[in-house]
C-alpha cells in the first residue's frame, strides 16, 4: 500500500509514518509538508492508495488544496487528521470526498485502532460527528413516523455494519455472503439514502434516526 501523509508538522508526520509502518510493514509512506508538496508528489506517484492530510496547512485553503489533490490522485481514499473536531467542518469535508476523520487529540490507542480499521478498508469518524443526529432519533422515539421503512431488512443490516466501520470483506463474513453481494446491498443503500458513499450514508442515517 502506498500512503501519502501531508501535514506541516514534521514530528507528527514522522510519528504517524512509524505508526503506519508498524501496522503494515509493507506500506510505502511519502511525506509532504504542504498542499503544494503533496501535489508535486502526486505528479510522480499516480497510484497512491491512501492520502492522509491535515486541513490546516498554510499554503492553501483546504477546500482548494483538497480539490486539487483529488484531480490528481486517481481514486485514492482520503483521511483527515486534524486538530479541529467541529462537526460542521467534518460534514463539509465529507462533501469533498473524505472517507475518514481522526482528531489529532485522539489518544495513541484510538489513533492506532482507527488507522488499522482504515488500512483494512473500513472508515473512522469521532463520535461527535453523529451528535447532530440525536434530534432526529429523539423525534422518532417521540412518536413521529419511523423512517426506517425506506430500507429493506438487508439494507438496514448492512447499514449497521457499515456504521461500525467494517470493510466489505468483514461485512461479507458477518452476513455469510460474498463481497459482490455486499456491494450490491451497499449500492442499493446509497440510492435509498440519496448519497454517493458509505460515510455519507452513515452520517445521513444518523441524522434521520435510522441508526
Amino acid at each position: 500500500m502506498k500512503v501519502l501523509i501531508a501535514d506541516d508538522h514534521a514530528l507528527f508526520r514522522d510519528g504517524l509514518s512509524l505508526n503506519l509502518e508498524r501496522i503494515d510493514p509493507q506500506a510505502v509512506v511519502f511525506q509532504a509538508g504542504s498542499f503544494s508538496q503533496a501535489l508535486k508528489i502526486l505528479d510522480d506517484e499516480k497510484k497512491l492508495d491512501l492520502i492522509i492530510i491535515d486541513l490546516d496547512m498554510p499554503d492553501m485553503q483546504w477546500e482548494e488544496g483538497l480539490a486539487e489533490l483529488r484531480k490528481k490522485s486517481n481514486g485514492a481514499r482520503y483521511v483527515v487528521i486534524s486538530a479541529t473536531e467541529d462537526s460542521r467542518s467534518i460534514r463539509k469535508s465529507l462533501e469533498q470526498g473524505i472517507s475518514s476523520y481522526i482528531p489529532k487529540r485522539s489518544d495513541t490507542k484510538v489513533l492506532s485502532g482507527a488507522l488499522k480499521l482504515i488500512l483494512d478498508g473500513g472508515t473512522y469518524f469521532p463520535p461527535s460527528v453523529f451528535e447532530t443526529g440525536s434530534s432526529s432519533a429523539n423525534s422518532a422515539q417521540n412518536g413521529d413516523k419511523p423512517k426506517n421503512k425506506m430500507l429493506t431488512n438487508r439494507q438496514s443490516e448492512v447499514l449497521g455494519l457499515v456504521a461500525q466501520g467494517l470493510s466489505n470483506k468483514q461485512i461479507a463474513y458477518n452476513m455469510g455472503v460474498s463481497e459482490a453481494t455486499v456491494k450490491l446491498h451497499i449500492n442499493a443503500l446509497l440510492r435509498s439514502l440519496g448519497v454517493t458513499n458509505r460515510t455519507q450514508a452513515v452520517v445521513t442515517a444518523q441524522k434521520m434516526g435510522l441508526i
